[in-house]
């Protein structure tokens, strides 16, 4: 080795250590980091997977270094519960994501957005004005329109025995739900292609949701074209009013009702409907084909969802109003999110100060990764058949989906619990119950279900790899 190459690796040697070293304490046990990319070699492909490995050698608080950022993962439900309940105080926060700051551009929402007065205040006014039960209430019309015209091109489809791509159906069908709750009418908002750009961020969160490198120009651009696209939306709606979550943020905007002084602006409105598009386009499709694939991989469990939905719809089309009646089907639900969480690593979390957890010390502004997908194979909990669909293991459960049983928590938990989850569970019941209901599926080419690629990719999202296509067969 030349001189000067021995002298740089001294020199980021006595970074390293002086950056990263024990300091006040000791800290969770992890595995060893490399100098300034630390544990990111071993991240793989599916970065859940991997910490879900890796923590099965190193324990359920696990420290890992993610270039030069500490950061903690989660990955039991008592681990989850001490970080997101006990001490949720601590670690309310969120990181600046380099992704965000430059998608943002200053805008605030309430997704990623630090914790403080302003993100006290655009939360509670999402609680009180944007998800409440008469707001999502208001809503079911278009929603059942919607669907009822998705059904009705799903029996065409069947006239003619033909195969469908479900996963771009699903999508197109839960794109049209949310943005008609978001923007209004759809029609006037076609030339943005919203879909592709919230894609295209969705897939960089998932990336820095791990690691703040690079590909600012790429970020810079895509903020542009989102500003755009929703100064246009918003003109919109200031020359006619109306009654979508863009049109009530408006009003609100309108009272300013900020307490204290810190007003919500138009920038705000920005950055919370791109919260909502983040957290809704693809969120509900996701676990919606992760749920039909379950399924029809599982004959034994469709039949049996079937009988549930025969003895007590009928013949007629399932109405919202008779979801708390289906108990197999939320066991599905319940399921689904368990092996297949649409966020298998909850966005990470940030200590607002420096503690000590179970002995080891935690610096300021560590990152915090809770790790849903491992939790949710933990055999601790669900037992040795941990990675088998089977809805009937909640049956007489008491776990469910509301945040306060850190045994399922696809949504987050404490202050950061997702506000619209609510919504996203009505969404997803009565589409995979329509689907179920109306229709059998069979798998193309003589396909056994047992065939079926299950196979993930990784985003922000748990998506599958490849797209699910089926022929369905009008059964009503």
């Amino acid at each position: 080795m030349n001189p000067s190459a021995k002298t740089l690796l001294i020199v980021l040697a006595i970074f390293y250590i002086s950056k990263h070293g024990k300091g006040k304490g000791k800290t969770f046990p992890g595995p060893r980091p490399l100098p300034i990319i630390g544990n990111l070699h071993m991240l793989g492909m599916l970065p859940h997977r991997s910490l879900y490995h890796l923590a099965k050698k190193h324990g359920p608080i696990m420290s890992i270094m993610l270039g030069s950022v500490r950061t903690i993962v989660v990955s039991s439900p008592q681990a989850a519960e001490m970080f997101l309940k006990t001490h949720d105080d601590v670690f309310a926060s969120r990181p600046k994501l380099q992704v965000l700051q430059s998608i943002y551009n200053g805008k605030k929402g309430i997704a990623f957005t630090e914790y403080g007065p302003y993100w006290r205040n655009v939360r509670k006014l999402c609680s009180q004005q944007l998800f409440t039960v008469s707001k999502i209430e208001s809503f079911a019309p278009p929603r059942k329109d919607v669907l009822t015209q998705f059904i009705e091109s799903l029996k065409k489809a069947a006239t003619t025995k033909e195969v469908v791509n479900i996963s771009k159906m699903v999508g197109n069908l839960n794109e049209k739900m949310t943005l008609k709750m978001i923007l209004g009418p759809v029609e006037r908002y076609e030339e943005f292609n919203l879909q592709e750009l919230i894609e295209e961020l969705t897939n960089m969160v998932g990336v820095f949701n791990l690691a703040d490198f690079g590909l600012k120009a790429r970020t810079r651009t895509l903020g542009e074209k989102l500003d755009k696209a929703l100064e246009m939306i918003i003109n919109g709606h200031q020359q006619q009013k109306q009654d979508d979550f863009i049109g009530t943020m408006l009003t609100e905007l309108n009272k300013q009702m900020n307490p204290n002084g810190d007003i919500m602006d138009r920038n705000s409105i920005k950055a919370i409907t791109i919260d909502m598009f983040v957290a809704s386009l693809d969120t509900s499709s996701t676990t919606l084909e992760w749920a039909l694939s379950a399924l029809i991989r599982h004959p034994r469990v469709m039949l049996k969802l079937q009988s549930e939905l025969e003895s007590i719809i009928g013949k007629r089309m399932v109405e919202e109003n008779d979801l708390p009646k289906l108990e197999y089907l939320d066991m599905v639900v319940r399921e689904t999110l368990r092996l297949y969480p649409v966020a298998p690593m909850l966005i990470p979390r940030e200590s607002m100060k420096d503690i000590i957890i179970d002995g080891c010390y935690i610096p300021k502004k560590s990152r915090v990764i809770v790790n849903v997908f491992a939790i949710g194979r933990d055999p601790n909990v669900w037992s040795n058949n941990v990675e088998e669909f089977f809805p009937e293991r909640f049956i007489n459960s008491n776990i469910e989906l509301h945040g306060h049983d850190f045994e399922l928590i696809p949504f987050g938990s404490g202050r950061r619990v997702c506000p619209r989850k609510k919504l996203g569970l009505i969404t997803v019941k009565l589409s995979l119950a329509q689907l179920v209901h109306c229709f059998d599926w069979e798998l193309p080419g003589g396909m056994s279900p047992n065939d079926l690629d299950m196979t993930e990719k990784f985003s922000a999202l748990l998506l599958r790899k490849t797209n699910l296509c089926a022929k369905p067969i009008y059964r009503m």
